[in-house]
């Protein structure tokens, strides 16, 4: 019973991915439009995303750089740096910040190459303050609900991405800034980053899946006592409670956190992209039931890598005593 109910989820699952599969393939053969990304080479600890060569991607003539997405190349081909850009409103989420990240993520997810993602902040001391409060009180009350399913749908959409992503929390994650960290697969913050879900000091709840992703990390107890107290905690007590997985010394540069995620994406890099997305998805599906039916789906999910190509080239690689060469194949 348990290995049919399994079997379901993950009949689900891949159906969901074939859809936007053929959704994609359907864009492309009815649209002349592409969207231009930059290619850089490695990003150095100083600049990141503000450094020289090309330009990141506009996404508008307005409100342009609020948001810089970084495919990188050379041997960390297959990296995506996501920085968010709002300096004079601390990196609060508006409406033009969750349209270009809906479009960021929805690129990412239709590109097969991309191995990992590391979303981040351009600006220091600030990872994302949570909602723009200003832009939220000039909205009729009518504007609020919808907008929060936006933001809420954007958080699930980063969520299920099918590569790993890393948060890199260099600074105050607040709110829904902290709803978005929670949505990524692993968080890593420096020891002097604040976080927290602060909704109740307004009256109101978190509303971009913090009430059940907290709950999931840390357990209920804690969740329910940081949300409940509106609780900020630093990186230190976050490592602790095992709200993020490393919590690093900040640098003079203020991005010891970014530094740390870009040698985590280093690692995961060079190993089989189909085996990591198989990973990923059989404990994201299997956490969610129970043990029995977990089992059946890691089986359903080991069951897709071997007739791929990376399976006999990781054991020729290891019969020849060199480094296998992944094509995601």
């Amino acid at each position: 019973m348990a290995a049919l109910v399994g079997r379901r989820v993950l009949l689900q699952a891949f159906r969901v991915q074939a859809a936007e599969r053929e959704s994609v393939c359907r864009l492309a053969a009815t649209s002349t439009c592409t969207r231009h990304y930059v290619f850089s080479g490695k990003v150095s600890p100083s600049c990141r995303l503000n450094g020289p060569g090309p330009a990141p991607r506009h996404y508008s003539s307005d409100s342009k750089d609020d948001l810089r997405v970084r495919y990188l190349d050379g041997e960390d081909a297959g990296i995506v740096v996501v920085g968010i850009n709002r300096p004079k409103a601390k990196n609060a989420i508006s409406k033009n910040l969750v349209k270009m990240m809906s479009e960021a993520v929805e690129d990412i997810k239709k590109n097969n190459k991309v191995r990992s993602v590391i979303l981040c902040s351009l600006v220091p001391g600030i990872f994302c303050a949570g909602a723009d409060l200003k832009e939220r009180a000039k909205m009729h009350q009518s504007e609020v609900g919808p907008f929060v399913s936006k933001a809420r749908a954007l958080i699930t959409e980063l969520g299920n991405l099918p590569i790993p992503t890393i948060a890199a929390i260099d600074g105050a994650a607040l709110g829904g800034g902290l709803e978005m960290a929670l949505a990524c697969d692993i968080r890593i913050a420096s020891n002097t980053a604040k976080m927290g879900l602060v909704e109740t000091k307004l009256a109101i709840i978190p509303g971009a899946g913090g009430t059940q992703r907290l709950p999931r990390v840390i357990g209920v107890s804690l969740a329910k006592e940081l949300i409940f107290a509106a609780r900020v905690v630093d990186g230190i007590e976050a490592c602790r409670l095992g709200l993020v997985s490393h919590s690093v010394e900040q640098n003079k540069s203020g991005d010891g956190a970014y530094l740390r995620a870009l040698e985590l994406a280093r690692e995961i890099n060079p190993q089989g992209p189909i085996a990591i997305r198989m990973a990923k998805l059989a404990i994201n599906q299997g956490i969610e039931v129970d043990l029995s039916t977990g089992l059946a789906i890691e089986e359903a999910c080991y069951a897709q890598v071997i007739p791929t190509k990376d399976r006999l080239e990781g054991l020729t690689a290891f019969k020849e005593k060199r480094r296998p060469n992944y094509k995601g194949e």
